[in-house]
């Protein structure tokens, strides 16, 4: 849609932080007030809002989207989404490891393995790795502690969490974000640490280029959005 409003800012209303178009309140696309947890999320939400030219485009508006899946979707789909961030716990992309060549497989028992130990440490949950073909099959007990811990997790907390698990294919690396032991980088290297090394190797392809630009710019909003609720 075109751009409808001269200015957006954050503002607070009711005890609540809130989005103003041209000082009227921004809904969610459910038709819910857009209340917000911080005032630091607020801001940079005004400022996704304040940044759209001519045409306002989604796309463009990763905080606004996170923000707007948790009022419109939670806590009616809360059981689903923690339901789905526990199928990587059962097929975690740290555990899934190459068999050669040589040098590949001592970066990743350098760089992954520290995560996994921090994940049997923190949680309790030892996961299991393998070189093979087929899937290992994880202990029940190391997929219910990382239950738990989603479970404890508030709505938006819960939300960032899925975002960055989704992008990195690794439940191990989206609770070390949340628990802001990793930076977007960070996790972007280690979540295409392969990728990386097939690029040292041969190179890289525009279409990948794109596609790791795309995955960085939604892995960076995500962890903007967890530090945000912590602020």
């Amino acid at each position: 849609m075109k751009r409808f409003y001269e200015r957006a800012e954050a503002a607070v209303l009711e005890g609540g932080h809130h989005i103003l178009l041209d000082g009227r309140p921004l809904r969610t696309p459910g038709g819910n007030p857009l209340r917000l947890p911080s005032a630091a999320l607020a801001a940079a939400i005004a400022g996704e809002w304040g940044e759209q030219e001519g045409t306002v485009r989604p796309a463009t508006m990763p905080l606004m989207r996170l923000a707007t899946t948790v009022i419109d979707l939670m806590p009616a789909r809360r059981a689903d989404a923690i339901a789905e961030i526990t199928g990587f716990a059962r097929s975690d992309l740290l555990c899934y490891r190459v068999g050669h060549p040589r040098e590949l497989v001592a970066r990743q028992q350098q760089r992954w393995q520290p995560w996994l130990d921090w994940a049997a440490r923190r949680f309790g949950a030892r996961l299991r790795v393998t070189a093979a073909l087929s899937p290992v099959e994880q202990p029940e007990e190391a997929v219910r502690a990382l239950t738990s811990v989603l479970e404890r997790l508030d709505d938006w907390r819960l939300v960032g969490l899925h975002a960055a698990t989704r992008l990195t294919g690794s439940l191990v690396l989206g609770l070390a974000i949340e628990h802001a032991l990793l930076t977007a980088d960070e996790a972007f290297e280690l979540a295409h640490l392969e990728e990386f090394w097939e690029i040292e190797q041969w190179g890289a392809d525009p279409e990948q280029e794109a596609r790791q630009r795309a995955v960085r710019r939604d892995l960076e909003a995500a962890c903007r959005f967890l530090g945000m609720l912590a602020a």
